[in-house]
């Protein structure tokens, strides 16, 4: 019989993974979910992609999330605007230079 401890250990680490949640999807960030209601209407995936992309590094991600909330007059903290510039960072552009 396994000793209480390995088997605590066992449940712990079950519990925490992507299966026990249900269907196996993960809860969206909040950058995802800010970005998913204000921005995928204009900003699709293909945005992301273009040859004259404006984006080279975390500075200027973070430039431009901060320019496009702005002219949609979305009043988005600073920790909101880098949420969504760390989710389009782990989606489109994980090749960044960093700051």
């Amino acid at each position: 019989m396994l000793p209480r401890l390995t088997v605590a250990v066992l449940l712990a680490v079950l519990a925490a993974s992507p299966a026990a949640a249900g269907d196996g999807e993960r809860a969206p960030a909040r950058g995802e979910l800010l970005y998913a209601t204000h921005c995928i209407a204009c900003h699709d995936r293909e945005v992301h992609w273009r040859d004259r992309r404006l984006v080279t590094d975390w500075r200027s991600l973070r430039a431009e999330v901060r320019r496009w909330q702005a002219m949609a007059a979305l009043r988005w903290t600073d920790e909101e605007i880098d949420e969504v510039a760390q989710f389009l960072h782990l989606r489109h552009y994980r090749d960044l230079a960093p700051e």
